[in-house]
């Protein structure tokens, strides 16, 4: 009997429990929403039917998009990322992966390629190690050249301004007609080393006009491409597919227009260089002015278009904001 009446008692406390948990959630009004930015509740929310490759780097190195399939991992590592986890390069060993791309990043036209970046910078090659030179992040393969289709690097640094990260992005265009195929420019982002700092770059075949943006923001000094005036320009330029001989294109050059990167294999290299993949994915070798990559990446995506300055600011907030 004094059984019964434990149990019921139990019974009695926990209905009351649970009818006060159930009568403190509000069943009439909706949790109240983030305010959206620029329109969007969530970054993939932008372009969402342009984005066709996505790493977030949560434990794994899966493109969620499906673009690119079948990673293989060389010590690839993880720590906490802008948005969960990261990519953890190295400086004491080679860390990358190489993959299957689709047609989907082989045959891109217009394209953006955004991602965040954590960077102590990287050092002179004169002695040559790992972290040291050039710093590759991503390439689309080409096994019988040099460069790939596709290639974004931290350079060289520059001596003048140690506290400069000089981030390089190139592209190979093997359409008929083009003389200068290989095109691109270098964005020097200063005061961030060590710091989480997003970098988007595009390119509008229609247009044929290059961009980068640095924390939402159109890149505040741009340059290293042959006709860039000594101080660099705002943002964006026109690419052209000769000499133009100078930004304002004296030499009435015809444009760099629709991008074929030819003489791809369907793979591509996260981390790293082409060349500096063992065994080598192209038919050169390793270098001793580059290295693979050494910092943190985060938050990768590739879309097929170029995307609007606006757009780009809103993912720059939407992903610093977690969403």
């Amino acid at each position: 009997m004094k059984n019964n009446k434990y149990i019921a008692v139990l019974a009695l406390f926990a209905q009351i429990f649970v009818s006060c948990n159930d009568e403190s959630i509000d069943k009439v009004n909706k949790p109240i929403p983030y305010e959206p930015i620029g329109g969007y509740e969530n970054s993939d929310d932008i372009s969402a039917d342009n984005l066709v490759a996505k790493f977030s780097f949560e434990n794994n190195i899966t493109d969620s998009k499906g673009a690119i399939s079948g990673a293989v991992p060389t010590n690839v590592g993880y720590a906490t990322g802008i948005k969960g986890n990261a990519y953890n390069g190295s400086s004491s060993e080679a860390r990358y992966f190489v993959g299957n791309a689709s047609s989907a990043i082989t045959a891109l036209n217009s394209y953006t390629i955004s991602f965040w970046m954590n960077s102590a910078n990287t050092v002179s090659p004169s002695t040559p190690g790992q972290g040291k030179g050039a710093q590759g992040i991503f390439t689309v393969v080409r096994p019988t050249e040099f460069w790939g289709g596709l290639n974004i690097f931290i350079e060289n640094p520059d001596s003048a301004n140690p506290n400069r990260i000089r981030l390089k992005f190139s592209m190979e265009n093997g359409r008929d007609g083009v003389a200068w195929r290989g095109q691109g420019a270098l964005v020097n982002i200063d005061g961030n080393i060590n710091k989480w700092v997003h970098v988007v770059f595009s390119y509008d075949a229609t247009k044929s006009i290059i961009s980068a943006f640095v924390n939402g923001e159109l890149a505040g000094n741009l340059g290293g491409f042959p006709y860039a005036p000594s101080t660099g320009v705002v943002g964006w330029t026109t690419l052209y597919a000769d000499n133009p001989g100078d930004i304002n294109n004296v030499n009435n050059a015809p444009k760099y227009g629709n991008l074929q990167m030819v003489g791809t294999n369907g793979k591509i290299v996260f981390g790293n260089h082409q060349f500096e993949t063992t065994p080598s994915q192209n038919n050169g070798g390793q270098q001793d002015w580059a290295t693979s990559f050494a910092g943190l990446l985060d938050e990768f995506r590739i879309y097929n278009i170029a995307l609007a300055s606006n757009d780009v600011r809103s993912l720059y907030q939407l992903e610093k904001d977690n969403r």
